[in-house]
This record gives structure tokens, sequence and C-alpha cells, in this order.
């Protein structure tokens, strides 16, 4: 089957190149999780010093059918352990070149229904070349009048195999490796070497791993120029998503992303660029809607449409159908029932938390450890229920959706709500119905049904995630927003929780009593102190429930090995013990911690005696697993937490797929990954402090050592204590703590208060009394590219504010597109004035 067509891996310019042709006389080795195969082939010609019949042959290679001739391109090397083999780096198939090669391949296994007699008729019809002229133009069958399925076969089999091992060739031409070379081929499909051809950079945005400089030597490649518009334009917006989304920003600012751009363009291939040619490509992209400018504000477009629909569906729902009225008298009669069954008395702050959540469509709550957020909860879904003539008996509603809605973001977070509140509770993701795979400019969500909705951990979720949950969330529906806007923000981009509280635009109420609190406690008041910025003066004291023991970065693993050693003697469970750290390289870095604590918790033993490795890392039956990806399908998210169960070899009786499996078991369900899913799991003895957000643990041990210098925040510090429930063991520098406490956390560069001020136009806090502007809708608002019109000013510009707030309407401000025309006339739309 030729391969002339694709000119990726060119012997004709690489005249030393090693080859090898020969027969797949069998496979030995096949990943399930890439093209990596270990083969024995019988050698027919070669031009290496090799004077065996066979030779083991190792590389990237499609489906390869046993007793046909390859030719294979690479080198010869020694391996340790079995001697001498050749490592392919490429490959070719080698159409037979006989009648009777080519009668055999077709009448082989390959083309169930062509026998002998039918591959006959075809060579005698066709000649040498019957199997190019097949696949270039099926139609050269037609004289044969085939069986239309024994027709249809044989075309289908010859165009996948072919299709599949050009594709194969073509990556390997590229020097993927298997793993890389797997991803790309999954995600493009039989579009793969088109979508390289077309645009490399793509390759970018798609595939983790792939850098730009791997992408921009495959462009090179292909011929694309170093100063190429393609190529400056694909430098800008890896550039605008490195300063923007890798940081947790919305947008950033022309400087630093031409600065960025250029030294990023010129270290990948060593050419000299023109700045003017990066900002001539930038108004470029703002003219195509791929980057937005505003004032000196730069947006990648996704980012900014999110900022904006998120302002727009909040007013929706504030803005939305009037609430249920209730009389003072039958809400605080009510509330007393509430305190009666639920054991409790509310404080005044607490009863006005609970009856401003009752009586606004949208509403925050905000606060530390131990403030009460969660007696809160309870209490509004108690007096909601009660208020509405609502049974909290889920076996009522087995015909219609439960009216009161519970999630967070992880899976964690949303057990302890359900637990706390004895209701069911989902991710939000699962309540969303989406995979967690979604691109984040359009993800598409369920419509949700309910009559109020209760999000925990707010400070988690990020502009994506919030724009789609408010987009799926009916007028009609009540909201409350929950978390603590002291913690770290979301891993995504922006600080949704922080800008909602920071714009005073929704009723909100920040807790700041401490009502838990054993006498011995001091783990929560140490989280308090920290939010202030300081540190207790008792606080290398040994407590209770909180210690501190004093060592370096190279002494880390020595006592951590020993607490560990300890926690489990004295039935601590790898469940209820949990490490923190901040980083994952360096001697107290989270990947060598874990295999420390792996061995101590689970070591292999005759009880234990299976184990695997994937990627450098082992799992054993027992070991405590972190999931890394949302997968709604088998109803686990990222950041749940479980423990293997079960491993099945390959080879194992009764395992029909004939790969290794890993069984773990997680709080609500089992799931099996085949070793192609394994890159789904790490352990979790050790994790970073944002995968521990919305789970506690009885005993956190927390090491903050100076290597850590850059991590060293405050809310990092602030959140890594509050995941603590009874002990906390501090371990390390003195001087890492008192840097931490120190050092508040840089707010984002983000834009949704301004979205949010310009879009809700009544104050809804208590906070801010004075009027503000009328409200600006943003689908109408200029969004201002950087082509330069003068026609399309921004917020930013000097003249528009005092436009704005003389609040007259007039033709230009129409006309430019900065103020919506129907402005101030609610939900009518010019559909009102059409007759039916």
């Amino acid at each position: 089957m030729a391969t002339e067509n694709i000119n990726l891996f060119d012997t004709d310019q690489q005249p030393q190149q090693s080859w090898l042709v020969g027969t797949v006389v069998a496979t030995f080795f096949e990943s399930p999780d890439s093209f990596y195969k270990v083969l024995l082939v019988k050698e027919q010609s070669t031009n290496l010093n090799w004077h065996g019949d066979e030779i083991v042959v190792t590389g990237n290679f499609a489906d390869v059918a046993e007793e046909l001739p390859y030719r294979f391109f690479g080198r010869l090397v020694d391996h340790p352990k079995y001697g001498q083999q050749f490592q392919a780096d490429n490959y070719q198939n080698e159409a037979p070149t006989t009648k009777e090669g080519i009668i055999q391949y077709l009448s082989g296994d390959e083309f169930p229904g062509v026998g002998k007699k039918t591959a006959e008729k075809i060579v005698a019809l066709l000649g040498l070349d019957a199997i190019d002229d097949i696949n270039q133009d099926p139609a050269v069958l037609d004289p044969l009048n085939l069986k239309t399925e024994v027709k249809q076969t044989l075309v289908d089999n010859l165009t996948t195999n072919n299709g599949v091992e050009q594709i194969i060739i073509g990556l390997n031409g590229y020097g993927f490796g298997s793993r890389l070379a797997s991803a790309i081929f999954e995600r493009y499909k039989e579009k793969t070497l088109n979508v390289i051809q077309e645009n490399p950079y793509q390759l970018v945005e798609d595939i983790n791993g792939v850098s730009f400089k791997r992408a921009d030597q495959i462009a090179e490649k292909l011929g694309i120029g170093a100063l190429s518009a393609q190529r400056i334009q694909a430098g800008l917006l890896q550039s605008l998503t490195e300063l923007a989304m890798s940081d947790g920003n919305t947008f950033t600012s022309a400087e630093p992303l031409l600065n960025r751009t250029i030294q990023l363009l010129q270290d990948s291939r060593n050419t000299a660029v023109d700045p003017q040619l990066v900002a001539d490509q930038l108004v470029e992209l703002g003219k195509e809607q791929k980057v937005v400018g505003e004032g000196n504000r730069i947006f990648l477009k996704t980012m900014y449409d999110a900022e904006w629909q998120a302002a727009e569906h909040l007013n929706r729902i504030i803005q939305s159908s009037t609430l249920d009225q209730f009389n003072d008298e039958v809400v605080e009669k009510q509330i007393q029932t509430v305190e009666r069954n639920l054991g409790i008395t509310y404080d005044d702050s607490q009863e006005s938390a609970i009856l401003s959540a009752i009586n606004s469509h949208v509403f925050l709550l905000t606060g530390g450890p131990g403030t009460g957020k969660t007696t809160i909860i309870n209490g509004i879904v108690n007096l909601y229920a009660r208020l509405h003539d609502l049974s909290l008996d889920i076996n009522q509603y087995q015909d219609k959706p439960f009216p009161i809605l519970l999630a967070a973001p992880t899976g964690r977070a949303a057990k302890r709500m359900s637990e706390t509140t004895g209701l069911p509770a989902s991710t939000i993701h699962r309540l969303l119905g989406l995979t967690g795979r979604e691109n984040n400019g359009d993800a598409v969500a369920k419509d949700i049904e309910g009559s109020l909705l209760i999000i925990d951990e707010m400070s988690m979720v990020d502009i994506f995630l919030f724009r789609t949950l408010l987009k799926s969330i009916p007028d009609s529906m009540q909201v409350v927003l929950v978390g603590d806007k002291d913690q770290l923000p979301s891993v995504g981009p922006g600080q949704v929780f922080f800008d909602l509280l920071s714009s005073h635009r929704i009723k909100a109420l920040e807790l700041n009593t401490i009502y838990r609190q054993d006498d011995d406690s001091s783990i929560i008041p140490l989280a308090h102190d920290i939010k202030m910025g300081r540190l207790p003066a008792d606080f290398t004291a040994h407590k209770s429930d909180r210690s501190f023991i004093r060592c370096n970065a190279y002494q880390m693993p020595s006592v951590i090995e020993q607490i560990i050693g300890k926690a489990k003697e004295r039935g601590f469970s790898a469940e209820d013990v949990q490490v923190l750290a901040p980083m994952y390289r360096g001697p107290a870095g989270i990947t060598r911690l874990n295999t420390i604590i792996q061995e101590i918790m689970n070591p292999l033993n005759d009880t234990r005696k299976k184990e695997v490795e994937f990627r450098g890392e082992k799992f054993r039956i027992g070991d405590k697993v972190l999931h890394l990806v949302n997968s709604p399908e088998n109803n686990v998210f990222n950041g749940d937490i479980g423990s293997i169960v079960g491993i099945t070899f390959a080879k194992a009786k009764g395992n029909t797929d004939k790969v290794d499996k890993l069984t773990v078991a997680f709080d609500q369900t089992e799931v099996t990954y085949p070793r192609n899913e394994w890159d789904k799991l790490t352990l979790a003895y050790c994790t970073s402090i944002h995968k521990a957000q919305g789970s506690q643990f009885k005993m956190v041990i927390l090491p903050m050592v100076m290597q850590y210098s850059r991590m060293l925040q405050r809310n990092l510090l602030y959140t890594a204590v509050t995941r603590a429930k009874s002990t906390l063991i501090l371990l390390g520098d003195q001087a890492a703590f008192e840097q931490s406490v120190k050092r508040q956390s840089v707010n984002r560069n983000t834009a949704l208060v301004d979205r949010l001020t310009a879009t809700i136009s009544d104050v809804q806090t208590e906070v801010v009394n004075e009027k503000l502007t009328p409200a600006v809708s943003p689908l109408a608002t200029s969004k201002a590219t950087l082509a330069g019109n003068e026609e399309t000013k921004s917020a930013d510009d000097d003249a528009e504010p005092a436009i704005l707030n003389q609040g007259v309407l007039t033709a230009e401000l129409i006309s430019s597109g900065r103020i919506d025309p129907m402005i101030g006339m609610g939900k009518v739309t010019p559909k009102s004035f059409t007759k039916n």
C-alpha cells in the first residue's frame, strides 16, 4: 500500500538512515493506551550489519498484519535486559510486489468474504497496481460485478488500514512519542494530518503536552515562515492564554503581551521579530474577534464573553418575577419551629442571614471556619420548606424534580452538604450534565428545575463554570451562594465569589463570630489570625490539637515519615491523615512525599503482593488515590479521593478485555479503570492545597519551607489550615509561615465587577448607597477591538463616563452601540409591539 502521497519521512534526504524489510512474525507487546508495540520481525533485507534471521522491532505502529512485509526506519540499540533491538522511528507497508503476494494479501483474514478466487480476479483485472488503484478509485472493481457487501468490505478495510497507517506514519515523521501520538489521534481521528498541515499551532490549544515550540518546529518543517501572520497570531494567542488564564486573570495589557510574544517567537526560532509586526497581528486578531480590546485591557474573546454573560444572567435572575411575600408573624413562628426541630437558637446575625436569603432572588453568604455557614444553610432549607409547604422527604418527588437543589464544585464538598442537611447534593458539573471536558467557550448545560438552589464552596468556582451555571438557572429560582472569600480562588480564571462580594450589587452578609470552637481548640482561632495577617504569639507552642516542628526541606521527608508512622500506630488510617504541600518537585514536594507515605501506610507484604506501575508511579490494592478529571458518567469528579480495591491483570482468567485494570472505591461509587485511563489517577497521601479545597480531614500535616518561596501566600496557608478538623501538624521554617501570612495574594485582573456594575442597575446591599449610572447592556455595549476604530471607544476612555453620568440618552450613544436603546424598558422588547 503506497505512502508516496505523504512526504513526511523522506528517506532520500536521510541516506544514512538504517532500515530493514521483513514480515511480522508475532506481536510481543501492544500498549493499550498508545500505538507502541514490540514486534518480532523475520528479516528479508537490510542495510544493517545483522546476521540473524529474526529481530525485535519497537516503535509506534497502527494495526500490523502478520506475514506481511514492512519497511522499518530507525537504529539498532542495545537494550540492557533484552539485548539488541531495532528501534523504529517510522515505517511503511511494503506492498506485495508479485501477483502471488497480492492474491495472498487480499484473500487473507483482514478481508473477510474475499476468497482466493475473487483475489485472483482482482489481480487479473488490475495487475500489480491493484491495491493503489482501489484506494484511489473503488469504481475500478465495477467490471467484476462483486457482491455489494464483499466490495464494501474490501474497500473499507483497505481505506481504514491505509488511513490509520498513514496517520501514524505522519505522526512518527513529526517525532511524536507514543503518548502524544495517541492523544493527537484520539482528538482528531481521520482528520489528524489535515489539522496539523493546515495549522500545527492548533495542537498547542487542544493537546496537553504540546508546547508552542514543538508546534513551531512542525510549522517550520511545513514551510510556515518565521514572520508569517499565522505564526505571529499563534504566538499572541499562546502568550495571552499564559498571561491571563494560567495566572487566573481574565485579561492582560498590551505591553506584557507584546513582550511575551516577541520573546516566545524569538526563543523558538532564532529570528528577530519586529514589534510592529506583532502589533499589526494583534489588531488583526481584534478584527477577527479572537481577542477583544477595551481601553488598555486585552481579553481572549471567550473570556470577555464569559464575564459579560455571567453579569447579564445574574441580572436576569435578580430582576425576575416577584418573590412570595410572607407575614412577619408567620415567618417568626416558622423560624421558632425550625429552631426547635434543629435544636438550635439563632442569634441576630444568623437570623438576618436566613431571612435575607429567603427574601432575595440571589444572596451571598461568606465567613471563615466555625462561623456557622452550615447552620445557616440548614436554617434556609428548613425555613424555605415550611414557608412553601414543601416536604423534605425526597421519596415524595419520584415523578417531579426535588424543589431544593444543593451543589458544590467537588464531590467531597457535595457529600458534606448532604451529610449536614440530610438532602441530596451533587457536584455542579453533575447538576448541569457537564462532563468537564467541554470547551470553555461553548459548554452547553441542561436547564435545571427547582425553586431554591444553594451552592457551597463558591470560592472554587471559575468564571466559565459560573457563567454556564447561571445560564441554566430559570427566572423563578432563588439562589444562595455560600463560600469563604479568604480561601484560595479557583484554579480556573477569575475570582468569581470575591468579585460578586466586591461589586456590592447583590445582597450579602459576612459572618465574623466564631461559634464552632471547643474550649481547647486552637485551629479555628489560628485560621482567623492568619486571615487577619498575623501569627499568634503561641504559634510554635504545643497545643492539644496543634503542634509545630522545626525542620529544613531535606529533613522534611524523614520527619514526615516519623509522624505518619506514629499516626498509624495510634490508629489513624490513610483516609484520616492528609499531607498538604504547595509544590510537586523537590525533597519536600508532593511526588517524593507520596512515595514515602505509601511505603508506610500501604507497603508490599505477604498479604499484599499485587502492584502495577504507570509512568513512574506504583499502585497497590489499598492505596489512597486522587481522581484528576471530571467523569460524571461514573459519578466521579476532579478532586475525589478513593481507595484501590482491585487490580486485574491482562492475562487474568475471565478478563475478556485483555488489559490491566484498577478498581477504585469512592464514597458513592466504584469505578474500574483500564490502563489507558490510569492517567486520571495519582497517589493521594499527599496532595496540593488546591486539590484539598472542599475537603476536611481528621489530621492535616502541613510542611512549609523557604524553598516554596514563590508559593507562600496568606490565602494558601489559610486554606490549608482550615482543612484540619481535629489535628494540625505544622512543620518546616517558622520564617516560611511568617512570610505566608505577610504576603497577601494580589487580586487577579478581572472585569466581572465592572460588568456587574454596568449591568445590575440597583444596588442590592446596604454597603453602597450612592445612586449609580443606568445599566448598559453588554450585548449592545461597544466590544472595542484593537483595530483602532475611534467610533468604538471603551468605558475607560475619558469622555465616556461624563456622557453616561449625565443620564441623557442620545442618538450618538445608540448608534455607537454604547447604550441599549431599550434601556429602562425592563422585559419589554421590540416584539412586544408586534401584532400576532
